[in-house]
């Protein structure tokens, strides 16, 4: 891990904190106990939600304040317009996964997040760990 100021950069420390906490998830196979399949779940959810807010704060730290810098999605196109993400269509899918089980939890919901995690998210989530450590701290 990163040795960072907390104070400088805390949503970016609190994104590699969950971030780490996700890829404990990787080489899991089904099937899931209920408590294994929610926690697998909220994991991503939680690196999803500290992702978006590490790209927020960076933008705004690099000037886009005056923008509007509100909602998940807002943030993540204009990361990908700043270049700090590479691909706008995966983080809108993963924008959609964290709205889906926000708004109706299924196993079957449940089950393709944690297979598009495992196969995706984090290799999405590693990208922007790098793009941070290499352009920003």
């Amino acid at each position: 891990m990163v040795d960072l100021q907390p104070d400088i950069h805390k949503k970016v420390c609190n994104f590699l904190k969950a971030l780490d906490n996700l890829k404990t998830i990787e080489g899991k196979t089904p099937p899931y106990d209920a408590i294994t399949e929610a926690g697998m779940v909220s994991l991503f959810e939680i690196c999803f939600e500290q992702a978006w807010k590490a790209m927020k704060e960076r933008l705004e730290f690099n000037g886009y304040g005056e923008r509007k810098l509100g909602s998940p999605n807002a943030i993540i196109k204009l990361a990908f317009q700043a270049e700090m993400i590479d691909d706008e269509e995966l983080w809108s899918a993963a924008l959609r996964a964290r709205n889906n089980v926000v708004h109706s939890y299924s196993d079957e919901i449940a089950l393709s997040i944690i297979k598009d995690t495992q196969s995706k998210f984090i290799v999405m989530f590693e990208k922007l760990r790098q793009e941070l450590i290499e352009n920003w701290l």
